[in-house]
């Protein structure tokens, strides 16, 4: 039971990370273009983007270790992810039995406790936190797969180069973009373009700023390219602080599962505001 009291943990603690990273909107953002970019800088954001995954699906062994405060937990479970249609992370009990889960799709966001028959099912535009940012499913698909992204847009092409601010020297390139209260940011490699580390930054005017910060530690190979196999993600809000550790082992292109849970009849749903409460409540 102590084991399965620590998944529960997990789950909760990470809930309102993962909520935070991907908030939708009801509309699409409109970029304002920024000064044009220079062709030295044009083909950075080319090598920047020619890092990317070209394989639709990837499937994982992961651990998890989970920070706030004096509390420090880990876990181990599976991650799988098809490109632009779901991410879901499944957290196990005695390495083999399934805990919990966590699905992201384009539309929603699905936590399931397999301990207490509970789940959430929560349409993006439904969460006020960070609502009107932008920030969408594929804001935290390209952290995972270690992409640029822009709010308000599925991916980054050409097209949007000339709405992000670049700055760097020959060992490392900051590429930046800000809208409104938030300003977007990542630490890239300039030899390589590979992107060492992703910001967002919430100021608003009152009540202190909320950021997220993603950084990738260690890549391997995946098929011909090298994909992030080590993370360290922290949520910053001005009364907590929330490290996520994220270690991937024995990387594949499995794509023989269903990618959407059907959740049991016997589960009973909660809403966001109850998985906050056991959040605040820790």
């Amino acid at each position: 039971m102590k084991h399965l009291s620590l998944i529960l943990k997990v789950l909760v603690l990470a809930a309102p990370l993962w909520l935070a990273s991907c908030i939708g909107h009801k509309k699409t953002v409109e970029t304002k273009p920024a000064e044009p970019v220079n062709l030295e800088n044009r083909a950075l954001l080319e090598k920047v983007n020619s890092n990317n995954q070209t394989g639709e699906f990837v499937t994982s062994k992961i651990r998890f270790t989970v920070e706030m405060g004096a509390l420090s937990q880990s876990l181990t479970g599976n991650l799988k992810m098809k490109r632009d249609d779901v991410i879901r992370l499944q957290l196990m009990a005695f390495g083999f039995v399934e805990a919990g889960r966590i699905e992201f799709t384009k539309d929603y966001v699905l936590i399931i406790d397999r301990i207490n028959k509970q789940f959430l099912r929560v349409p993006y535009h439904h969460v006020d936190f960070l609502r009107n940012s932008g920030i969408n499913f594929y804001t935290l698909q390209a952290m995972f797969w270690n992409e640029l992204f822009l709010p308000g847009f599925d991916h980054v092409s050409e097209a949007q180069y000339d709405s992000i601010k670049v700055q760097g020297d020959s060992e490392n390139t900051i590429l930046s973009y800000e809208k409104d209260k938030m300003t977007y940011s990542w630490l890239t490699e300039s030899a390589t373009g590979r992107i060492k580390m992703a910001n967002i930054l919430y100021t608003p005017r009152q009540g202190g700023n909320t950021q997220l910060n993603w950084d990738y530690r260690s890549f391997a190979m995946l098929g011909r390219k090298a994909f992030p196999d080590d993370m360290s993600i922290t949520l910053t809000t001005p009364d907590k602080e929330v490290k996520l550790g994220v270690r991937l082992n024995y990387l594949n292109t499995d794509s023989d599962w269903e990618t959407r849970t059907q959740v049991s009849s016997k589960y009973s749903e909660v809403d966001v505001d109850e998985i906050l409460r056991r959040f605040m409540a820790l």
